[in-house]
């Protein structure tokens, strides 16, 4: 019991740590714009996602996560050949991947996120607008570089706090009893650097720091920092049906550690696709399993399921469940929803 009881506490703290983080998102190669708001109008089309994740399901208000996320390209007007446009529904994606291709001229990219993420008694409560600029930079590549604002909700709800044998009055939450709310403003850049099977990308977000307080008059609160982001990835073909992309992506909080997520996804003719991750340098570092397919033009549903190795916490945290809907709207003659990623 004992030992349950110290592992338990590390949990927490560990927990303490996270609560303060951007949500992480397993399937961060579907939906880049998430976290990269110069990604906005990077498709050939209006790209949405709604996304559902439960986290550490064994463990009694563990994180609880889901989005919403939009984002169309204003005035561009290329062809098939652009970084982001698939195939025609007769044309071998292995001969198209070797076709010259010209970037297209500038466009610009829109787009709206709404994220919730619960844990425990607090919940967070997200929304902002994005604005891209996409422009080449050699024939076959593009910048781009992308805004969003917006404000962050941080609601608590002393209701749901079991205080067992201790005090109630806690100077940190005052001593109302039902919800209590903030709001914070959002702001986050990015860039994105990109061709017909490469991007890189690098975005701040959560720019404007600040301490969430519930009592005026008080040292005590919650202090939100920036949160840097790194993610790269290729695409190979290995067969005319089958590709490859290894991808990277690294978040950066300060103090904590550099948090690294390495992903492989192995696609069929861009209509299947089968992938694993790994999540390194935390206590909750894990392994991850995931797939999806395409429905017709439009619908393309995924699924994530992540268990940490770490001995010690395994047992008690279980595991993590992600589930990713995509809709493509204003599509023509492409098969495939996603881009070339």
């Amino acid at each position: 019991m004992k030992k349950a009881f110290l592992i338990l506490l590390i949990l927490v703290a560990e927990l303490g740590a996270f609560a303060q983080q951007k949500p992480y998102y397993t399937q961060y190669i579907l939906n880049n714009y998430i976290i990269n708001p110069g990604f906005a109008g990077i498709e050939n089309y209006t790209d949405a996602k709604f996304s559902y994740r439960n986290q550490w399901t064994d463990l009694e208000g563990a994180p609880v996560t889901t989005y919403f996320t939009i984002h169309k390209p204003i005035g561009k007007t290329d062809g098939r050949s652009t970084a982001t446009s698939m195939q025609s529904l007769s044309a071998n994606p292995y001969q198209l991947a070797g076709d010259p291709y010209d970037a297209p001229a500038p466009h610009h990219g829109i787009g709206l996120s709404f994220i919730s993420d619960k844990t425990g008694y607090i919940n967070r409560t997200s929304v902002g607008v994005t604005y891209a600029y996409h422009t080449p930079v050699t024939h076959q590549m593009l910048l781009s570089a992308g805004i969003t604002a917006g404000f962050t909700n941080v609601n608590l709800d002393r209701s749901k706090i079991v205080w067992g044998s201790l005090d109630p009055n806690d100077p940190a939450i005052g001593y109302n009893s039902g919800d209590l709310q903030k709001v914070m403003p959002e702001l986050g850049v990015g860039l994105v650097l990109y061709d017909s099977s490469f991007f890189f990308g690098a975005s701040v977000l959560n720019i404007v720091p600040g301490k969430v307080r519930f009592v005026k008059n008080t040292t005590y609160g919650d202090f939100y920092k920036p949160h840097l982001f790194f993610q790269t990835g290729y695409k190979f073909y290995l067969t005319p049906s089958l590709s490859l992309v290894p991808s990277i992506s690294v978040q950066i909080i300060n103090p904590l550690p550099v948090f690294v997520h390495v992903n492989t996804k192995l696609s069929y003719e861009n209509l299947v696709w089968i992938g694993a991750g790994y999540r390194l340098k935390d206590e909750l570092s894990g392994m991850a399993a995931m797939a999806g397919f395409t429905l017709g033009r439009t619908l393309n549903i995924s699924y994530s399921y992540n268990s940490t190795v770490n001995s010690r916490l395994k047992t008690y945290v279980g595991n993590t469940h992600e589930i990713v809907l995509g809709l493509t709207l204003g599509k023509k003659a492409d098969t495939c929803p996603r881009n070339v990623w």
